[in-house]
């Protein structure tokens, strides 16, 4: 999985983030909803991931590997 809890306080995405992962990220995020994300290893993530990721308004920990991600995002890394 790339999208996974690591503890009740972060929701990590790693690698490539398919399309797949957009519901698990979703729902991480509904039943914890007080966790960080840490994208810190992400390379790439499908537009429903990111599509969740924009919608959860919350400012994911550090910056992705893919530069396009970070662009997108710049500003609103914690």
């Amino acid at each position: 999985m790339t999208v996974r809890r690591v503890d009740e306080r972060t929701i990590a995405l790693e690698g490539y983030c398919p399309v797949e992962e957009a519901e698990t990220l979703r729902g991480l995020l509904l039943t914890t909803p007080a966790a960080e994300i840490d994208w810190r290893a992400c390379e790439q993530a499908h537009a429903a991931v990111v599509q969740v990721l924009l919608a959860s308004q919350k400012a994911p920990r550090g910056r992705p590997r893919s530069h396009f991600l970070d662009k997108l995002f710049e500003g609103r890394s914690g």
